[in-house]
């Protein structure tokens, strides 16, 4: 059955060979990205709709889900797959720094806005996170945007983890309502991710030919089980999936309910100022 499967982050890399496959598999895929030129050359060579929305303005992400909600009838998969790791501590326009709020803050305004869209199309909702999650020590709600302190692979960590909280307090509130949530590792993939990174660590293996020959996947490969997810339902809702498998190597905090449910409202605060 042909599904309607709105992917973020579309334009290059993992979200890109996504929306290849998929549309391959007969699915009405709809591009969403950043870039006017990129996007637009991803989704004509597939004859679908695309949609542009820079994720550090939280009024493009607010024009993009009504977009959304008002073109398309029914959102059968939403693949919450744009992010980023960047250097220097920046502020968004909205006043967030940036790390967090496109990994974590615009995806979940994203998920929020059509929330009744995907319950009522028992959507499958799917993050892409990592296994960065691993890295970001105890999160703070009171320092969401790292204030107090920053330090770039870190901060980095601490979105990956507030994306599997998110999912699993997704599931919490909304699996009986008929949203099935997954987060994913997609693999360390070879894509123009991490190459504006101020760590130098990270500008090493996502631009120098060897390490990326060695360490890293194709984007096709990392897209792997954005369609597996998206076209299936054998697996468990509210997990956090590495390689086709649930995974257990996870930061201890993923497993806090009460740090979900308080990222969840500080979250709904955040957005709503």
């Amino acid at each position: 059955m042909s599904k309607t499967i709105v992917i973020t982050g579309a334009s290059d890399g993992i979200g890109a060979a996504a929306a290849r496959q998929l549309h391959r598999n007969g699915h009405q895929v709809v591009v969403v990205g950043r870039s006017p030129q990129k996007t637009r050359a991803v989704a004509d060579a597939l004859g679908a709709d695309s949609f542009l929305a820079d994720f550090t303005d939280l009024g493009q992400v607010r024009s993009l889900a009504a977009a959304l909600d008002a073109k398309y009838p029914r959102i059968d998969v939403l693949a919450n797959n744009a992010g980023g790791v960047f250097g220097d501590r920046t502020k968004t326009v909205d006043g967030f720094e940036q790390t967090f709020q496109i990994n974590h803050l615009a995806p979940f305004l994203l998920t929020r806005l059509l929330l009744e869209k995907l319950i009522a199309s028992r959507a499958t909702v799917i993050q892409t996170a990592s296994v960065a999650n691993r890295t970001s020590g105890k999160l703070d709600l009171d320092d969401l945007d790292h204030d107090r302190k920053y330090d770039t692979i870190r901060v980095y960590g601490a979105a990956k983890l507030e994306n599997i909280l998110f999912t699993k307090e997704l599931h919490r509130r909304y699996h009986d309502r008929g949203i099935s949530a997954v987060a994913i590792h997609p693999g360390n993939v070879a894509s123009s991710f991490g190459r504006n990174s101020e760590s130098r660590l990270m500008r090493f293996i996502t631009t120098n030919p060897l390490t990326r020959a060695a360490l890293l996947v194709a984007p096709e490969k990392g897209a792997e089980q954005i369609v597996w997810l998206s076209e299936t339902t054998g697996w468990q809702p509210g997990g956090y999936y590495v390689k086709h498998k649930l995974s257990k190597a996870v930061n201890p905090q993923v497993n806090d309910t009460a740090l979900a449910h308080g990222l969840w409202e500080r979250s709904e605060e955040l957005v709503r100022s």
